[in-house]
């Protein structure tokens, strides 16, 4: 796919569906090889961001990693019941308040997590490539404005 520079009336309803199409299916392709890797496993997406932000904040509070996903507290129990059960993550009492629960990946969890964004890093990688260190810059900076929104 050869990129097109954005119109100069960027802010016009055409070129803001176009970003919301390229995001879509951007994300959709980025997640395509994580997908069957986890479908694989038996997992889904959510035990997939689980399990990045527990390897990228090794000592993760559930309170923290709660706030992150914005998933209820539910829907989290059962997806790091589901990660332990498997071996993949353990959770140890907190060292001044003993009620924190502190997530870290197992071996095996740090495996999977890192087969997992070796494929998304394969695919961003080559996509940032070619689009050059400025656009990366300007993309991040889209999604930034996005995240604060």
């Amino acid at each position: 796919m050869v990129a097109q520079s954005a119109s100069p009336l960027f802010l016009r309803e055409a070129e803001i569906r176009k970003g919301v199409e390229l995001l879509y299916f951007g994300y959709s392709n980025l997640y395509r090889g994580t997908d069957r890797t986890l479908a694989d496993q038996g997992l889904g997406r959510a035990h997939h961001r689980a399990l990045y932000f527990i390897a990228r904040q090794p000592d993760l509070t559930v309170s923290a990693l709660l706030r992150i996903l914005s998933i209820t507290k539910q829907s989290l129990g059962r997806v790091l019941n589901e990660l332990a059960e498997r071996g993949l993550v353990e959770s140890r009492p907190g060292t001044s308040d003993r009620r924190q629960r502190l997530l870290r990946l197992t071996e095996a969890g740090a495996r999977l997590e890192g087969e997992l964004f070796a494929a998304m890093k394969d695919k961003l990688s080559g996509a940032y490539a070619r689009a050059g260190q400025s656009s990366v810059t300007g993309f991040w900076q889209v999604l930034e404005g996005l995240v604060e929104g």
